[in-house]
């Protein structure tokens, strides 16, 4: 998908106007009186906020026109929707908006095909998180979610898994301080057990040379098969940082080891 060329669906991305904080509250003011002109134009000031959100979808290889146009539908429904009163940012409540409306164009384009129902139990689902996000400004629950629906919670996850598109192991989560988190990052490995490290001796004197913090994330993450993030939790630091410890930790124990 190209995102570097200047022109997107006949935009000029190079010229995208910014808006400022007081231009963004006169024209909202506006457009909640009907204002037509005021909407059209808080969406151009917008703009460059649905740009930023189709280049995480860079690796899908979707046409980069086709999924700013999607991303626009969202950013206007974004407007139409958004709470002024609330003490949310526009663009805090916007991007999960633009997100999901894309996201929702590339599982009904997806190749491998899901069957209606599920496709409709899993878009009950999105639509009842998105407005109860509106409402109380935080993440339902798949409890929550199942109870406002009247489906039961099996039933939604198994739809949600179903339209979801594949991802490589290798497709970026999110980068900090300079070290990018992989999906592989998040995933438990349940075969790299005890059992199967503790048979080498050198591997529990190498263990031995680390820190206290370090042997504990290296025991929870390929001992104990947890994901970093539940190490993150469990030990009370960020993700980011369990990533940056184990990745130094395994750097020491492969020294000692060669």
């Amino acid at each position: 998908m190209a995102l570097n060329k200047v022109e997107i669906c006949g935009v000029n991305t190079s010229k995208l106007p910014v808006l400022t904080n007081e231009e963004k509250e006169e024209l909202f003011r506006r457009i909640k009186q009907g204002d037509r002109e005021a909407r059209e134009l808080y969406i151009k000031g917008n703009l460059r906020l649905v740009l930023s959100v189709i280049k995480r979808f860079s690796a899908s290889n979707e046409n980069a026109d086709d999924l700013f146009q999607i991303g626009c539908i969202g950013l206007m429904k974004a407007i139409d929707n958004f709470n002024t009163e609330m003490d949310v940012k526009f663009s805090t409540y916007a991007v999960p908006m633009i997100i999901g409306e894309i996201r929702r164009y590339l599982r009904d384009n997806n190749a491998i095909r899901v069957s209606r129902s599920l496709r409709d139990t899993a878009y009950k689902a999105l639509y009842t998180r998105e407005a109860y996000m509106k409402k109380h400004l935080k993440e339902p629950t798949i409890n929550e979610i199942a109870e406002e629906i009247g489906i039961s919670k099996e039933d939604i996850v198994f739809a949600m898994d179903a339209i979801q598109s594949p991802l490589s192991l290798y497709d970026p989560v999110y980068s900090e301080g300079g070290d990018t988190l992989y999906v592989m990052d998040q995933i438990s490995d349940k075969k790299n057990k005890e059992e199967n490290w503790v048979e080498s001796l050198a591997l529990q004197e190498a263990m031995m040379r680390l820190s206290d913090r370090e042997r504990k994330i290296i025991n929870m993450r390929f001992f104990e098969g947890k994901t970093q993030m539940e190490v993150a939790e469990e030990i009370c630091i960020s993700q980011a940082q369990v990533s940056r410890l184990e990745k130094s930790a395994l750097k020491s124990m492969r020294n000692f080891l060669r």
